[in-house]
This record gives structure tokens, C-alpha cells and sequence, in this order.
């Protein structure tokens, strides 16, 4: 343990990947921290890179006790250990040393209701709480994040400062904003990394095509999302997938991403998105087809039995020959056309999602603000961010962002081209479950008029619950199978 007799303004529990850079970045900005963890070499490494980055004014501490009493009152914790449990168990251990007006602050992707519960228990005893949305990775967590906090807005304006200046820089401002009251803030963040999910799995769909239809070599692939990355499309997401296909395996020929099994990971935010869709009733399809494609990616040796059963029923390859000589100038440009078109769907989809949270929590969310915090920092930060903070600010009631003028138009100018992309993958055998779902959802919100009459009538006849007109007000029923049978043994008298 280090002693020092001047107090830090604010204090680090939980030194793993994510805590260890997030008190390096807090130290580096000029702000005095202490640091604890349960396991103390933990502790001792992050003091000795403090060391290594620049003699950082941080102070490493191997009790609680020792930990909290360092902090300079009104205190501000910030712990990051593993959602859940582990939450509550670090909260219990600190709060014993803390005082009426501490503050804790969550930067865990933790599950909303949990940080309410927790604010209500905190409160109890006095303490402020925030629930802080934390995304950009290791890196982010180093250098700038974009941060997402939510709950006690006297806890914000006590470390406002210091996540001002920790957070990534944009010129707009820092990646940072109150987001609102409970757990608004890792809502947000949840929501965050539904659209994440979307954008990913967008992505290796634009890769399947390009490679599969259009015989484009990794070279040239990485040649390609290099230059999407300079236009519209240009985004950390679209860059970090440039460099992937750069990488060479270094256990054999060719490049490392070939060797790469084909299964999906995940932690959970995504689930709780499309739960959280459904329980609200908005529509998030290409979240919902990207969370899909995980589970079947899971799948694999399902999969690889599946594809040698359906060979031997007659199925040819696994990609079938579209018939036609591929124009690759053309695909490649209207794969990007179809991937930004998407990718607006997928954006559209979590703003109304965070509308319906907002609406039913009272959060008055600033759907404008969440954009320009996303644009540094965060995993989606993208150039066309500043695009729909934009369209927010034009209209803050906007009911989607497909119906903005501005992305309306680019819809529009794009639909030809994702048409193109999603039936030649269909034609083909390619599974594009993330952009049909994108251009499914453009195509049943642009429609007047559904077939969802119909579904009415059969909910109507075998269950008797009522429908409405379109010529006249009022709930009707009908006794729709009496009638139809009598009216054919009428026309069978006739």
C-alpha cells in the first residue's frame, strides 16, 4: 500500500480490463485517484503501470476500509466489477465506510432494474447513486469513452468535471451527457449495444455477399471497407473491419480471419434489447435477426450436418450459382447502398426504442444528445451520427428516422440497389437475415396499407374479438363462418 497524505478526489473499485484503463485515464487527466481491488496484485500492476504512464497521481489501497477513507468528501466511487451479484457484494463492502452524500457510480453493462433497486437501497443509507453506460473497450476506457451516466443528478454534478474530461472528444463537445433519472443510463447503453449487434452482423453480411457472390479476395476486401470508411459509411466499426483482413495468419497461408471458427459469442445486452422490444411492442427486427444469427452460429456442428444432409437430398453447393456473370464494380457499390439504407433501419429501430422507454418511464430522453455522445468513443461511432443528431434537432418529436426528410431521400435513392443485394443473396443461397429484416421493416412502415386486415378477420371468427372499420366508427363482430357457409349453399341452390 502507498500512503498519501492528501486526499484523491475520486476513487476505482474493481481493476480488471475495464478499471484498470478507466483509473488510468482519470489519473492521466490530471485528477488524483485511488484504486482497490479484492485480488491485491491487481492493485500492484495498475500502480506500477500508473508508474510506467507518466508517474499518474494514483494510489493503489488493500483494504476497503483503507480505500474509501482516502477519497476526499463528498466521495465518489466508481466500481466496475461483473454485473449482478458481484455488484451488490462490492457495494455492501464499501458502503460500510461511506457517509450520507457519498456517491456510487456502476460502470458495468448492468440491467436497468438493477441500478433502480440499488438507487432506492442507496438512498436508504444516504448515498447518491449513477448507473453509467461505459462503451469503446479497452482502448475507450484508456483514452475516451463515450459514457452514458443516469440516476442521482447531484452524483453527476459532483464528478462532471472529471467525466468531462475523461470522456472522448468530439467537436461538439465530450462524449458525455446526463442521460436522466434511475436507470436510464444503462438503458441507453443496453439499446447502444442492441444497434452494435445490428451494425456487426450487417457487416458480415455486405463481407458474405462480396465474397461469396462476387469472388472478392481478402485483399481486396480490406481495399474496399478502407474506402467506404472515407464516405458515408465511415465508422470505428467499418475501420476495425478494413484491418482485419490485412492480418495474416501466422500458423499458415493466407489470412487469419479464414481460420476464425464461425460461432458468436455474446454477454447478454443484446437479449435484453429484443426482451426489451418486445415488452414495449416496437419492432426491432435487424436486432432481432443479428441476435438470431448468434444463436445459429452456435450451432455448429448442427450446421455442418445440415449441410451434408441437404447435399445428399439433391441441394448443390452451399452457395448456388446465381446464373448470371456478376458486374463487381457494381456489387460492391451497391452493397454499400444497401449496408447504410440497413443501417438506418437498425439505428431507427433503437431511437423508437428508447422513445418507448422514455414515454413509458418519464426519462425525457434527448434523442439528439445520445447521438453526438455516440459519435467518439463508443464501438458505433459513425460519421452519420452527427446526421441523426441532426434530424432530432430539426424535429425532437421525430416519430422515426426513416421519415426524417433528409434519410427519407437517401432511402429512397438506396432502395433499388438493397433490392438488388438482398435477391441476388436470396438467389444465391446467402442467408442476408439483417438486411432483409432492415428492408422488410422499410417496406411494411412505407405502406398505407397492411394485410393485417385480414389477420383482424381471423382473430375475429375464431375468437370473437371484434374489429374495426375503416368507413365507419365502432367495434364490430361477425359471425363470419355461419354467414360463409350459408351463403355458398345458397349459391350451390342457385
Amino acid at each position: 500500500m502507498e500512503a498519501s497524505t492528501a486526499l484523491s478526489r475520486i476513487g476505482l473499485a474493481g481493476l480488471a480490463v475495464m478499471g484498470q484503463n478507466l483509473a488510468l485515464n482519470i489519473a492521466d487527466k490530471g485528477f488524483p485517484i485511488s484504486v482497490y481491488n479484492r485480488t491485491t496484485s491487481k492493485v500492484d500492476e495498475t500502480l506500477d503501470r500508473a508508474r510506467r504512464e507518466g508517474d499518474l497521481p494514483l494510489t493503489g489501497h488493500h483494504t476497503p476500509r483503507d480505500f474509501v477513507l482516502s477519497i476526499k468528501p463528498p466521495r465518489s466511487v466508481i466500481i466496475l466489477v461483473k454485473a449482478g451479484s458481484p455488484v451488490d457484494q462490492t457495494i455492501a463492502t464499501l458502503s460500510e465506510y461511506m457517509s450520507p452524500g457519498d456517491c456510487i457510480i456502476d460502470g458495468g453493462n448492468e440491467w436497468y432494474e438493477n441500478t433502480e433497486r440499488r438507487i432506492h437501497d442507496a438512498s436508504q443509507k444516504g448515498l447518491l447513486y449513477l448507473g453509467m453506460g461505459v462503451s469503446g473497450g479497452e482502448e475507450g476506457a484508456r483514452f475516451g469513452p463515450s459514457l452514458m451516466p443516469g440516476g442521482s443528478h447531484e452524483a453527476y454534478n459532483n464528478i462532471k468535471d472529471i467525466l468531462q474530461k475523461i470522456a472522448a472528444q468530439v467537436e461538439d463537445g465530450p462524449c458525455v451527457t446526463y442521460i436522466g433519472e434511475g436507470g436510464s443510463g444503462n438503458f441507453v447503453k443496453m439499446v447502444h449495444n442492441g444497434i452494435e449487434y445490428g451494425d456487426m452482423q450487417l457487416i458480415s453480411e455486405a463481407y458474405d455477399v462480396l465474397k461469396h457472390v462476387g469472388g472478392l479476395s481478402n485483399s481486396e476486401l480490406a481495399e474496399i471497407f478502407a474506402e467506404w470508411n472515407r464516405g458515408e459509411l465511415e465508422s470505428f466499426l467499418i475501420e476495425i473491419t478494413a484491418d482485419i483482413f490485412k492480418v495474416k495468419d501466422d500458423h499458415g497461408e493466407g489470412e487469419l480471419v479464414d481460420k476464425i471458427l464461425d460461432k458468436t459469442g455474446m454477454k447478454g445486452t443484446g437479449k435484453w434489447t429484443v426482451q426489451q422490444a418486445a415488452e414495449l411492442s416496437v419492432a426491432a427486427p435487424t436486432i432481432a435477426a443479428s441476435l438470431d444469427c448468434r444463436y445459429l452460429s452456435g450451432l455448429k456442428e448442427e450446421r455442418e450436418k445440415a449441410s451434408e444432409i441437404l447435399r445428399e437430398a439433391g441441394l448443390k453447393d452451399e452457395v448456388q450459382n446465381v446464373g448470371v456473370h456478376v458486374d463487381k464494380k457494381r456489387l460492391i457499390d451497391d452493397v454499400r447502398q444497401a449496408l447504410y439504407a440497413s443501417k438506418i433501419c437498425s439505428y431507427a429501430q433503437g431511437m423508437n426504442l428508447l422513445r418507448s422507454k422514455s414515454d413509458q418511464k418519464g426519462w425525457n430522453l434527448n434523442f439528439g444528445e445520445l447521438a453526438r455522445i455516440w459519435k467518439g468513443g463508443c464501438i458505433i461511432r459513425a460519421v452519420f451520427l452527427d446526421r441523426i443528431k441532426q434530424a432530432y434537432q430539426r424535429n425532437p418529436n421525430l416519430a422515426s428516422l426513416v421519415v426524417d426528410p433528409e434519410f427519407a431521400r437517401e432511402m429512397v435513392q438506396r432502395q433499388a440497389a438493397w433490392r438488388r443485394v438482398v435477391g441476388l443473396a436470396i438467389s444465391a443461397g446467402i442467408s442476408t437475415p439483417g438486411m432483409c429484416a432492415s428492408l422488410s421493416y422499410f417496406d411494411t412502415y412505407r405502406r398505407a396499407r397492411l394485410p393485417a386486415n385480414l389477420v383482424q378477420a381471423q382473430r375475429d371468427l375464431f375468437g370473437a374479438h371484434t374489429y374495426e372499420r375503416i368507413d365507419r366508427p365502432g367495434s364490430y363482430h361477425t359471425e363470419w363462418t355461419k354467414i360463409a357457409r350459408n351463403s355458398s349453399g345458397v349459391a350451390a341452390l342457385n
